[in-house]
């Protein structure tokens, strides 16, 4: 397949603007564009959605500008439901370091990375107003579907403006850059447009443009969301591990899609995975291959291989092979609680809230039901010590299957 069948047979394509598009991707090299504001320090999944079109379309021979929005992050590009909160301009920047450093390990630096702070900072309002703004029509405006949600409950000024600004980064990127596409998930199809059309008025140029739809899992979330906590791609947010975990329990009905969104694996790997997937889906093939592909891309070989390794451990239940560091990784967020003295095994699970009475642990313990460190524990005299400890400070210990509760030790 070419490239534009490509993208259409991977569901990456919604909105497009230019009769000629497929062939530009086609049989041109052209430079495009993809941007965000700085939000946060770190990119995140849903951001990843689209950037991992990008790079497919720079691995094509297309050339990418990445623009990251230290003048629109200070705007805030108008939410569905409310205004966004004002960023300081301190933090702003930490945020555009973050991400330009994300941006460039992605890529290998094969991309041009801008900020179009760069730009505005010195762009007079009055002639920002003559030169961009007699352009663009109010009707115009109101008509974009961002803005006509928040009419209703009101728009401010500065966000009704955004959709300028966004036009203008366009405008300059062409005529600085020849940057004739921009590229973006399908939310920001209004901002698109107008930069297309204000290139149209005061250049006489058409150019390009298309959205990518969004990304959902079964129940219609948006993808990398985790009980609203976004999974990020700074490592000491969100570590490889807790990556490869939310991916490897990606839902049947959900992985080939995202294999063909997420990975650069050709239509035919694609389908001898799905293949072989569903002969056997207990063996999770197509998530194995998601989360490899998807971290690899993401942090490199060897963050992978640890993550597929303590995923591995743990499921072997050979928890007292892991180091310290290793433990705090994998325990992020389990029920965690300090430990001050030595205690009877039975006295050390009501305390610690694993059981609600002494009564139910012994019934745990004579089942079988609770390890410590790995090792099932049945004897009720037990005494939970430090020299029990790995590296003499964690204790984990295991209810049932799959409930954890990690006891540190403060040395």
């Amino acid at each position: 397949m070419n490239l534009y069948e490509d993208l259409v047979w991977r569901g990456l394509i919604k909105d497009v603007a230019g009769e000629d598009l497929k062939k530009k991707l086609n049989e041109e090299k052209i430079t495009f564009y993809w941007g965000t504001d700085p939000t946060a320090d770190s990119l995140h999944l849903g951001h990843y959605s689209s950037l991992v079109t990008a790079k497919r379309l720079a691995l094509a021979g297309h050339h990418p500008i990445l623009l990251v929005g230290g003048a629109t992050g200070l705007i805030g590009d108008p939410r569905p439901t409310s205004e966004r909160e004002i960023i300081q301009k301190e933090v702003l920047e930490k945020n555009l370091e973050g991400i330009k450093n994300q941006i460039t390990k992605l890529f290998e630096g094969k991309a041009t990375v801008v900020n179009n702070y760069d730009w505005m900072k010195d762009y007079n309002y009055l002639e920002f107003l003559r030169d961009i703004g007699k352009y663009i029509n109010i009707n115009y405006m109101l008509d974009k579907d961002i803005i006509r949600r928040r009419l209703e409950t009101g728009i401010t000024y500065a966000e009704f403006s955004y959709t300028l600004m966004q036009g203008y980064d366009f405008l300059y990127l062409y005529e600085h850059n020849h940057c004739i596409m921009q590229v973006q998930g399908s939310d920001q199809w209004g901002n698109i447009t107008t930069g297309i059309d204000l290139i149209k008025k005061k250049c006489g140029t058409d150019v390009y443009g298309f959205t990518m739809p969004l990304i959902l899992d079964k129940y219609g979330n948006k993808f990398g969301k985790s009980e609203g906590n976004a999974l990020w791609l700074d490592l000491d947010k969100t570590s490889a591990y807790q990556l490869y975990q939310y991916l490897i329990n990606t839902d049947d009905e959900m992985v080939i899609h995202y294999l063909k969104v997420f990975t650069f694996l050709s239509k035919e790997e694609i389908e001898k995975v799905e293949k072989e997937h569903f002969e056997m889906p207990e063996k999770r093939l197509a998530q194995q291959t998601l989360a490899r592909e998807m971290i690899t891309d993401i942090h490199g070989k060897e963050e992978y291989e640890k993550a597929l390794h303590l995923s591995e451990t743990l499921f072997n239940g050979k928890v007292s092979e892991l180091t310290g560091k290793e433990i705090e990784e994998v325990f992020h967020g389990v029920p965690t609680f300090e430990i001050t003295e030595d205690e009877n095994i039975l006295d050390f699970l009501v305390n610690h809230g694993i059981v609600t009475s002494k009564r139910e642990g012994r019934e745990f313990l004579n089942s079988g039901s609770i390890t410590l460190n790995g090792e099932k524990v049945t004897d009720l005299e037990m005494v939970i010590t430090k020299s029990k400890a790995i590296e003499e400070k964690y204790v984990i210990i295991r209810r049932g299957k799959k409930k954890y509760y990690l006891g540190v030790y403060q040395i």
